[in-house]
């Protein structure tokens, strides 16, 4: 196909927007050309959006690149109905080599057009917001306001800074440079040198099914940015919103006059795991991953001929030492442990509170006023089951309901979970979070580090992840001892958050220590509108890659600079 966006045309339209996002990941600042509010994206853009989101159910959903020998999907919304679309399966043994055969061209591009290219492929996302909304809702089981924002113009920063993070990094060197040195009473030695940025090839993106566009968007556009072809490989309960990025990506790609087949998708067959294959071929060098931690770690140990990139579980914390805004902070926790039931990758799992109390400005608390008052605010937030479910969505799958059930046996229950009606969606599985005591004195989990002491010691249900709404009170004998629980689950377990409560110039101190030590991102007293598990492109680090929970950062230059090597061409003079 002939192109139809010329590179000058590319550069009007967003070479602007590219040097914004530049300037915003150097200032930290706030910064985001993507609209949060439903209304901004025009009068009928709901309608319209749920429209294309209806016309894609019940039918294939067509995608013309090679090495289809088949279809496969079942995707079955969270909220109850079956999307019924089918996608098509690929032979990777014909889709690879075509992949393959655009990189030429692409890598000549260089950088800024490919950061152009991306960045039109973002545009036309953004103006499909409602519809990607719909999609993420009804795979992930985010309500929908989560869906929309999250999903669309959350997910859309997270791209676009890496971009601007990819470009960055590959403009750091010159593309040309004379050298010349000097010889005394000789003639110099001169040489013309040239440095190129090459793409290490072909990048599997394994997406996950609780965000698939916030989580994968980085990734993918961090590799295609850099000159890497792109194979989508979605979580088979939510191949509905990468599938639509591959559809516009390969538009884009094509209308821009290079090869679609840069960006493919890969959907697996029920129980195919075709995710474990793709990963060892040798054709996949870059290799991006949400997920568990058991398949995250074979991806890192097995998958070595590639630069593996992962964010696997971990065990976030908040110590809670005192406070000067009680209400404030039950507040906050309360809408931190209640956002999508949960099942977010940053949502507090453990609650260090010291078993003396702490000090508020309502006066001393005990440990179970805190817990008693903690659990009496999540209820009144949660109370009305329009509003419980607008911030709860559904449970995205039954194993998160089983921990759910099972959680009265992990301690005596501070807040017991209970059903909620949707009232859009009566067969959408609905739950409220559940609150269990927990004892956390040092014995129960402070061992020699010792592999016998650890294997001897007793299963302490909070030193693991409980993905889903159920976290824990943990009675600690004091300040110290959270200090030092935190810093072992961190160094053992992994956090991609911590949060913490203190009145205490020396405790804020101490904090900060154990998260410099751990490599763990730190939220203070945080009693406003922002939460411990929500962070902002282009100004906020998701993960920090120096703990077990995540092997990278979202988004930062060594998330991107090791997709690519710069190559050098030197001539004579």
């Amino acid at each position: 196909m002939a192109a139809q966006l010329s590179p000058q045309q590319l550069a009007e339209k967003h070479r602007p927007t590219l040097d914004q996002a530049l300037d915003a990941v150097r200032t930290r600042a706030y910064w985001s050309p993507h609209p949060e509010h439903p209304k901004a994206y025009g009068e009928s853009a709901p309608a319209d959006g749920l429209a294309a989101f209806q016309a894609l159910r019940g039918a294939p959903f067509a995608l013309d690149q090679p090495g289809t020998d088949g279809w496969t999907g079942d995707e079955i919304s969270p909220y109850g109905p079956a999307l019924g679309i089918e996608y098509p399966h690929a032979d990777p043994d014909v889709l690879l080599p075509a992949m393959r055969a655009g990189m030429g061209a692409w890598r000549a591009a260089g950088p800024e057009t490919r950061a152009l290219v991306c960045l039109e492929t973002l545009a036309r996302i953004s103006a499909r917001t409602h519809e990607f909304a719909q999609a993420v809702m009804h795979t992930s089981g985010q309500a929908f306001m989560m869906a929309f924002q999250a999903g669309g113009p959350h997910a859309q920063d997270r791209g676009l800074e890496a971009v601007a993070y990819a470009y960055q990094e590959q403009t750091r060197t010159p593309a040309a440079a004379d050298w010349s040195k000097p010889q005394g009473k000789r003639d110099p030695l001169e040489l013309r040198k040239t440095f190129t940025a090459a793409p290490r090839g072909i990048a599997l993106l394994i997406g996950c099914n609780t965000f698939p566009t916030w989580n994968g968007y980085p990734g993918l556009f961090a590799s295609l940015a850099t000159g890497n072809p792109v194979l989508v490989k979605p979580h088979p309960r939510a191949v509905l919103p990468l599938a639509l990025t591959v559809r516009i990506a390969r538009e884009v790609l094509a209308e821009t006059g290079f090869d679609p087949n840069l960006v493919a998708l890969a959907v697996e067959r029920p129980g195919e795991g075709i995710a474990r294959t793709l990963a060892v071929r040798p054709e996949i060098r870059i290799i991006d991953y949400t997920g568990s931690t058991a398949f995250g770690d074979w991806l890192e140990t097995h998958a070595r001929q590639a630069q593996v990139y992962t964010e696997k579980a971990g065990v976030n914390t908040v110590v809670i030492d005192s406070t000067d805004d009680y209400k404030g902070m039950l507040a906050n926790l309360a809408f931190s442990l209640s956002l999508y039931s949960g099942q977010m990758c940053t949502t507090p799992q453990n609650l260090l509170i010291p078993r003396d109390g702490i000090a508020t400005d309502a006066g001393e608390k005990s440990y179970d006023e805190v817990v008693t008052d903690l659990a009496a605010a999540v209820t009144k937030l949660l109370g009305d089951d329009t509003r419980a479910a607008g911030l709860l969505g559904a449970l995205v799958n039954p194993g998160v309901k089983a921990r759910l059930d099972d959680a009265a046996a992990l301690g005596d229950l501070a807040l017991a979970s209970r059903a909620v009606t949707h009232p859009d969606f009566p067969d959408a599985v609905v739950r409220t979070p559940a609150l269990v005591k927990a004892d956390g004195a040092r014995k129960a989990w402070d061992t020699d580090g010792s592999a016998e002491a650890e294997a001897a010691a007793p299963e302490v249900p909070y030193l693991s992840e409980c993905f889903g709404p159920v976290s824990f009170a943990v009675a600690v004998d004091s300040t110290e001892d959270a200090l030092d629980l935190l810093r072992r689950t961190v160094r053992d377990k992994g956090a991609m958050t911590v949060g913490a409560y203190t009145t205490s110039p020396a405790t804020e101190r101490a904090l900060e220590d154990v998260c410099l030590d751990e490599s763990a991102q730190l939220s203070l007293n945080l009693t406003g509108g922002v939460y411990v598990n929500q962070t902002a492109a282009f100004s906020d680090f998701h993960g920090s890659g120096g703990n077990p929970a995540a092997n990278a950062a979202l988004c930062d230059a060594a998330f991107v600079a090791n997709r690519f090597r710069v190559i050098e061409v030197r001539r004579q003079s």
